[in-house]
Formats: structure tokens, C-alpha cells, sequence
């Protein structure tokens, strides 16, 4: 089989006759014909003419290039045109507030930065201009951003031939959530996430590959590293059709949805979340009664939602493959869960917290105390660290916080939980979000699947007095009755503070930024100080 090159996909995969069609839920941004649909040769057409732009606006081999633009699955053939002209890209969600994205910008020092009209205007009014050497606008007026070279002057322009790069040297920078503050830029070569992730994906593995006759669809924020291994993997299978859904609302999804059927979906878990009404329709109505495979990443999501969607598919034995890991590791853990998995409604039992055993010989787990950093044995909580050869570079303009995270040969997560006798890893809380005696995420499942109308539950940490549970319903309203019934047997808890979706700081990827609501509702953003060493991390049983 040819060497899967990220820069020359589309090329590679049009020389094989590949029967791919992608369809978009709305035209790409940076597509001049604002077709729906395209198949690999177009695609390939669509990189080498932006490798082409990127050249021509200034950015060469080995240059740093950010691209902030709306979320479209156009981020990652922009990234894909700059690693075929040698160059690095960084692909940055414009969600972020001006501030931040100053912020990685600064960090990332970039020779070219690549901005949609929306994202140059928000610079614009708060006052900041974007840290880079030469500016790229995608569209909108050019007097917006001083300096910047519109897209018109670029187009056209012949691209350079194809540039190769050692598997050890920096390929991409991917960005974290961001749930904790700041995201942070973390770099990978094309040894930890071409050879170690988008390779181990692109291999044929029973239940979990795409299949020829398979329509894959993906709803993700298309700035994470996961969109790009994603995309990579997914193409190279030759599935029959890739759809693209690029605004996750539920009233812009489902006529994308019901024109194109999934057979295995891929989405945030915000965005199950949000389409489980969706999902909760009759079976001839329902646009996931195709479904073989739905995938999670990012995060765990609650079980009803898991319930609900598996119940929604018309397959005999849909599955739903929920992974674990970070930008920094690629994927650590995953788990199969079935109807019969999540069955049971309201017990206190781990179900999609429990996320399932290291990927066989490609991640190692072990659970250490908090302060000392010595192993635990299996069943005790502490804290989380991963070991892998995907493994990231490093952070982008904090070498200290990498270094601070790096104990020897592990990674530390950053997160509280336990290594089973049975090998699995069970999540309790992130570090920062821990409350001694319970585990915040445990509560928030049993709520979520003891009260039907609530959409997301998060227990907040207060400097003092008892943890704050934020709930989310689609009204802002929930009765105290039903509340009280459903908590009586959970540790003591403040009385609910009841919202609406759009009340919640959120991510790119849709996860709450805890620190922020937190700092909103309590007057603090309450971090855990850290004094341990880099002592006898993990020791290497």
C-alpha cells in the first residue's frame, strides 16, 4: 500500500480511483464554485490551488502558519495545503475572544496568519492586532485588517511542488480545549500523528472501520487534531460517502441529516446532547435509523444520551465507541457500549465514565498518588498518567508547562481516577474540579439520567459550604420537588441553580469552561495548587 501522506492525499486517493463523494451541509468557505458536493480529484484541486494562495501571501517550508477561521471542515484542507508546501500549520478556533486568540498568537509567532472576514472584524473592534508577519484575509472588505493581502491578490497563483519533511520534524500545532483557561498549542510530528494515530485508524479493524458501502458523517469543531486524523483516516478507507456538517444547531443539521443518512457518525458531545430530540423521533421520521457506529470523543457523554441514540438505530446492534485522550496524546483508552451496556436508567454505577482499557499495545495507564506521585495499587483513586509514543512535541510557547506535565516517561492527564482489577480506567473528576468524598461526574450522570428534562449537569467546587450544581434545561425552569426526589440519596449538595443552554461558557468543542462559570457564578476560579516534585512518577512497573 502507497505511504499515506497527508500533504498529497487527495491526489494519492484520485490515482486509485477512490469513489468518495464528501458532501458539505453548507458550501465550503474557501470554495470559489460553493459546491455541496466534490469528489477526491476536486479535493485534491481545492489543496494544491490554497497551497498556492499560502505561497504566494509569504509562508515557505518550516514557517509557522495559523488559520482562524469559522468552523468548516475547510480548516483542515487549509491545513493540508500548508504541510504540502513544507510549512507548519496551527488551525485556531475564532469562537475564541480576541484576548485569547492574541494570546496564541503570540505564543505561536507565525509567519503568515489566515483570516476569515468575521474573525479580521473582531480583532478589529476590540482593538487588537493579530500577531503575525504577513496576513492573509479570506473575505469580507480588506480595509478591516491593516495590512492584510485579500484573498483576490493570491488566487490563481501556480503552487510550488510538494514538499517532504523527516518523520521527527513538527508537522502540525493543534490546540487544546481550553476548558481550564487559555488553550494551549501543542505540536506533533508526523511520527506521533501520522505514523502513530492516523495510521493505527486507517487500517481496516472489524466494527470500527468505515466500509465501502458506508456513509460517514462528522459534526466536530474542524480546528482539532482530531478533525485532521479524522479526515486522513476516513478518506483513505474509501468509504461511498463522507458528509460534512459544519453548524451542529439541530434545525441546521436535519435536513442535512435526512439528505444524507449516516451509517457511522461521528460527533461532539455537546452535540449528541443537543440532538437527542432529533434522535427521539418515530423510526420512520428518524435520522439516525441507519446507524451502525456512532463515535465520541473529547469527552464522556451522559448515559441517556448514549441510551437514546442507540435506541434510535434501526441496525440490529449498533454500537457506540467512546475514546479517550488529549490533544497531546491522540487516543488513550476506548470502550464499545451497547444497548444492553446502558441499560439500566438512575443507578449509581459507572457506565460511560467507565472508559474502557488502554489501546492494546500502544498506551500504557497508571494511577499514582497526588502528592507523591508513587503508584497506587488497582481500585484506589489518584491521579491519572498516560504513557504513549503519540505523545506530543511539546507546548507552543510554554516550554515550563510541558516540562511540568512530562514526569519522565509519563504524561500527567490531570485528571482523578482509578485503574480497575479488570484494567479499565474509570474518570472521577478532573484534578481541579475535585471534591473530597464524591466525584462530581458521577453526580452529574445519575441527575442527567434521573431527570428527563435535564440536558447537562455541572457540579461546581465553592472555596467553602457545599459543591453548586448548574442545571441545564431547555426552559431555564425545573421543578424543586423533582429535584429533591432524584438527589435524595446523593452526597449534600446547595440548591440547583437552574439555566438555559446558551447561559454556559463553552469550547470549540462544547465542553463547559468550569473555571470561568465558576469565577461567574463564586466569585472564583479556584485552581489546586500543585507542590510535588518530579520525583518517582509512576516508577516503570
Amino acid at each position: 500500500m502507497k505511504r499515506l501522506d497527508v500533504a498529497t492525499l487527495f491526489d494519492t486517493l484520485a490515482d486509485r480511483r477512490s469513489p468518495t463523494t464528501a458532501y458539505f451541509s453548507r458550501p465550503l468557505d474557501i470554495d470559489p464554485c460553493a459546491a455541496v458536493a466534490h469528489g477526491v480529484a476536486d479535493l485534491a484541486g481545492l489543496v494544491e490551488d490554497a497551497a498556492g494562495w499560502l505561497a504566494a501571501a509569504g509562508a515557505g517550508p518550516g514557517d509557522r502558519v495559523a488559520i482562524v477561521k469559522d468552523n468548516h471542515w475547510d480548516i483542515v484542507l487549509l491545513a493540508m495545503a500548508a504541510v504540502r508546501i513544507g510549512a507548519v500549520p496551527a488551525p485556531i478556533a475564532a469562537h475564541l475572544a480576541p484576548p485569547a486568540l492574541g494570546t496564541l498568537l503570540a505564543r505561536l509567532q507565525p509567519e503568515l496568519a489566515v483570516l476569515d472576514g468575521a474573525a479580521a472584524e473582531r480583532f478589529a473592534a476590540a482593538g487588537i492586532a493579530p500577531t503575525a508577519r504577513r496576513l492573509l484575509l479570506l473575505d469580507g472588505p480588506p480595509e478591516t485588517l491593516a495590512g492584510a493581502v485579500p484573498l483576490a491578490d493570491v488566487r490563481g497563483r501556480r503552487a510550488p511542488a510538494p514538499r517532504r519533511r523527516r518523520d521527527d520534524e513538527p508537522l502540525i500545532i493543534v490546540h487544546t480545549s481550553g476548558t481550564t483557561g487559555t488553550p494551549k498549542l501543542v505540536a506533533h510530528s508526523g511520527a506521533t500523528i501520522v505514523r502513530r494515530l492516523i495510521g493505527f485508524e486507517a487500517h481496516r479493524w472489524p466494527v470500527l472501520s468505515s466500509r465501502p458501502d458506508d456513509s460517514v458523517a462528522a459534526a466536530t469543531s474542524f480546528v482539532h487534531g482530531r478533525a485532521f486524523a479524522w479526515t486522513a483516516s476516513v478518506f483513505w478507507l474509501c468509504p461511498r460517502e463522507v458528509g460534512l456538517i459544519a453548524d451542529h444547531a439541530p434545525a441546521d443539521a436535519e435536513p442535512f441529516l435526512r439528505e444524507h443518512p449516516p451509517t457511522t457518525l461521528e460527533a461532539l458531545p455537546a452535540t449528541y446532547v443537543r440532538w437527542q430530540r432529533l434522535a427521539r423521533a418515530d423510526a420512520a421520521e428518524n435520522v439516525f435509523h441507519r446507524v451502525r457506529l456512532y463515535i465520541s470523543t473529547f469527552d464522556a457523554v451522559h448515559p441517556p444520551a448514549v441510551r437514546t441514540f442507540l435506541a434510535a438505530s434501526g441496525h440490529r446492534r449498533p454500537v457506540w465507541l467512546q475514546g479517550w485522550g488529549q490533544s497531546e496524546t491522540g487516543p488513550l483508552t476506548f470502550r464499545l457500549l451497547t444497548r444492553k451496556a446502558v441499560a439500566a436508567e438512575g443507578e449509581r454505577r459507572p457506565t460511560t465514565r467507565d472508559l474502557g482499557r488502554p489501546v492494546p499495545g500502544r498506551t500504557r495507564i497508571s494511577v499514582v498518588d497526588p502528592a507523591t506521585l508513587r503508584p497506587l495499587p488497582r481500585g484506589r483513586p489518584g491521579l491519572v498518567l498516560a504513557r504513549t509514543g503519540a505523545l506530543g512535541l511539546g507546548y507552543v510557547g510554554e516550554p515550563e508547562r510541558w516540562a511540568a506535565k512530562a514526569l519522565g516517561r509519563w504524561w500527567n492527564t490531570e485528571d482523578i481516577g482509578v485503574l480497575t482489577r479488570g484494567g479499565s480506567v474509570r474518570i472521577l473528576d478532573r484534578e481541579i474540579d475535585s471534591v473530597e468524598g464524591m466525584s462530581c461526574v458521577e453526580v452529574e450522570d445519575v441527575v442527567d439520567d434521573r431527570i428527563p428534562a435535564v440536558l447537562e449537569c455541572i457540579v461546581l467546587r465553592p472555596k467553602e459550604g457545599p459543591p453548586l450544581p448548574v442545571v441545564v434545561t431547555e426552559s431555564g425552569l425545573l421543578d424543586p420537588d423533582t429535584w429533591h426526589r432524584a438527589t435524595a440519596d446523593l452526597p449534600p449538595m446547595a440548591e440547583p441553580l437552574v439555566v438555559s443552554w446558551d447561559d454556559l461558557p463553552r469550547t470549540g468543542t462544547g465542553k463547559v469552561r468550569r473555571p470561568e462559570l465558576r469565577a461567574r457564578l463564586l466569585g472564583t476560579s479556584r485552581r489546586i495548587p500543585h507542590p510535588r516534585a518530579a520525583g518517582p512518577a509512576a516508577a516503570d512497573e
